[in-house]
């Protein structure tokens, strides 16, 4: 058993779309992070949009201030981003944000690039969908591999993807892809809304877990620790019980009032984990 540490916690921007950049980034360093999740969002970092020249400026932000980009989150829900799409035009365009987004891991050096299953029609038969999903995403995890990029897959929300939703549908997604530089992304709302466990993410993925999400809900929502109802010291130490040794993002939405001022949000979170860490610490 391995307890989880709070320096293993990156910064992110998730919503800080209303902010700029240089707010985002100055936050992190009050705030003690060393390593930040970076959202794909517009204005700050869309990144079909995102030139080299534009990446490399923000990477310099980055870099006078102590801070390494962990993760290139590209958004991929709310935009018409879908890598399992029947229109061929969509998915294209999709998987090509996908290529373009992991040669901007290579400007920001991240190690780190975050995928989702996207999703089929919902009166079509899923083995269709299915099938352009896991080819998309082959195809992505080879192109980034050849960069020196590895990937993670995230199940969704039924709401999202009719997929993948969970640890196990997940499981047989990277089986078929088979590629070795994509893992496993664990997101706690995604988790708790399929019924699933940390244990059982871990029963049916173990090592392959190389990045988490952790956020409170009920279960949905993506919410600041204190606003759901999700069992934030019983993550913590399932995680740490299974060795879980990578990195954790509060990825905060909420209703989207969060974007209004969301370092308290944030503030809030790491007051949580610290209580939580310290107490089992004790105990």
């Amino acid at each position: 058993m391995s307890p989880i540490r709070l320096e293993q916690f990156t910064g992110s921007n998730f919503s800080y779309q209303h902010l700029p950049f240089e707010r985002f980034l100055d936050d992190m360093v009050e705030l003690g992070r060393e390593r930040v999740e970076l959202w794909g969002i517009a204005p700050q970092l869309h990144v079909p949009q995102l030139s080299n020249e534009e990446a490399r400026g923000a990477r310099r932000r980055i870099d006078e201030r102590g801070l390494a980009v962990h993760c290139l989150t590209p958004e991929q829900v709310i935009y018409p981003v879908n890598v399992a799409s029947p229109s061929p035009w969509l998915r294209a365009s999709s998987i090509g944000m996908f290529r373009r987004a992991a040669e901007l891991c290579v400007e920001f050096g991240a190690p780190l690039l975050f995928l989702t299953p996207g999703r089929g029609f919902e009166d079509e038969p899923t083995d269709a969908a299915w099938r352009r999903s896991v080819d998309a995403i082959g195809e992505i995890a080879a192109y980034a591999g050849r960069l020196g990029v590895a990937c993670v897959l995230e199940p969704l929300q039924r709401i999202e993807s009719n997929l993948v939703n969970d640890a196990s549908t997940l499981a047989r997604m990277l089986d078929e892809i088979g590629a070795p530089n994509l893992g496993a992304a664990l997101d706690t709302v995604a988790m708790a809304t399929a019924g699933d466990t940390v244990d059982g993410y871990f029963d049916r993925l173990g090592d392959r877990i190389r990045h988490v999400h952790l956020i409170d809900g009920r279960p949905n929502g993506h919410l600041a620790w204190g606003d759901g109802e999700l069992p934030l010291g019983g993550y913590l130490e399932a995680l740490g019980r299974r060795g879980y040794d990578g990195c954790l993002t509060f990825e905060l939405f909420g209703d989207g009032s969060y974007a209004f001022d969301p370092r308290p949000a944030l503030e809030r979170c790491f007051a949580a984990v610290e209580r939580e860490l310290a107490a089992a610490a004790t105990a």
